[in-house]
């Protein structure tokens, strides 16, 4: 009994850190688009990854003489996997809407959780969920061919991200394993911020706009989703990961003021629901018969 309890609490904190999170960077994502248009979605990308990983380092502090070659490998990982998440992410969301980016996004983490598949009831919500995504990000939605390439490159580094955020936060305690991997991205995409480090500098407001952006999704955004991997399975949290394209449709209807189809809506209810349903299994394991 004490164990079911403790599960159910490590998994709905895990969800709930995971909606946090979503939303945090979704959010950011929206306030960054301005951006885009004065250095490019690439730069923007590398500007984020470069100041979050400052702050992140500045308060962490690791040990790095402690680190075993694990800690290294699993830091390495999740930071390569996040540096080309972000960038193909950033280059989609420059040319098609944020929520259908986030929907064709999605997918990545969607086969995580169809491969982890344990019962039918599960695969049902996976099933739902992948509905969902396809209602969202159905023909004449505003795509085009560059940004559904872009948010499916994008969700190749989603899936691994998956797999590599979960493994440092089981070795590292604290953040320390997180700025070190925003650390290898930010070094990994630092070259793209030379051609425009002159106008950043020179520009308070955009410099300003950047760290902001850095705040909310490198430090924070990313440690809630650090955090809420700590306590699910990949293939949990790869269902809980379907809430993002709603989080990002509203934020894009509130935010940039996107147009939310019907089909939107209804794509919205399925990943919810799905979310929710993995969300309620997880957190109530099927007893353990004792003979």
């Amino acid at each position: 009994m004490i164990e079911e309890t403790h599960q159910k609490a490590q998994a709905l904190k895990g969800a709930g850190y995971m909606l946090l999170g979503a939303s945090l960077i979704q959010w950011s994502a929206a306030i960054v688009t301005r951006v885009f248009g004065q250095i490019g979605p690439s730069a923007t990308s590398a500007w984020r990854f470069f100041l979050g990983a400052i702050v992140l380092m500045a308060f962490t502090r690791p040990d790095l003489r402690s680190w075993t070659k694990q800690q290294w490998l699993g830091a390495l990982a999740l930071g390569v996997s996040v540096a080309f998440m972000n960038q193909c992410f950033y280059q989609a969301i420059a040319r098609i809407p944020l929520g259908a980016a986030v929907a064709i996004e999605y997918l990545g983490p969607f086969m995580v959780s169809a491969l982890g598949k344990r019962s039918a009831r599960h695969f049902a919500f996976v099933i739902l969920a992948g509905l969902g995504v396809l209602a969202i990000a159905r023909p004449g939605a505003g795509l085009n061919y560059e940004g559904v390439l872009f948010a499916a490159g994008s969700g190749l580094g989603w899936a691994s991200y998956v797999f590599a955020a979960h493994r440092v936060g089981g070795q590292a305690e604290g953040f320390g394993g997180l700025a070190v991997s925003m650390s290898i991205g930010a070094v990994l995409t630092l070259p793209m911020t030379i051609g425009s480090s002159h106008f950043v500098l020179t520009h308070p407001a955009t410099l300003g706009r950047l760290a902001l952006v850095a705040v909310m999704a490198i430090v924070l955004g990313f440690a809630c989703e650090l955090q809420a991997l700590r306590r699910l399975k990949p293939s949990t949290a790869g269902v809980l990961f379907a809430l993002d394209p709603a989080v990002a449709f509203a934020i894009g209807l509130i935010v940039l003021s996107q147009s939310i189809h019907p089909w939107d809506l209804i794509g919205m209810v399925c990943v919810v629901i799905a979310g929710a349903g993995v969300t309620y299994d997880a957190a109530n394991p099927k007893p353990t018969l004792v003979q």
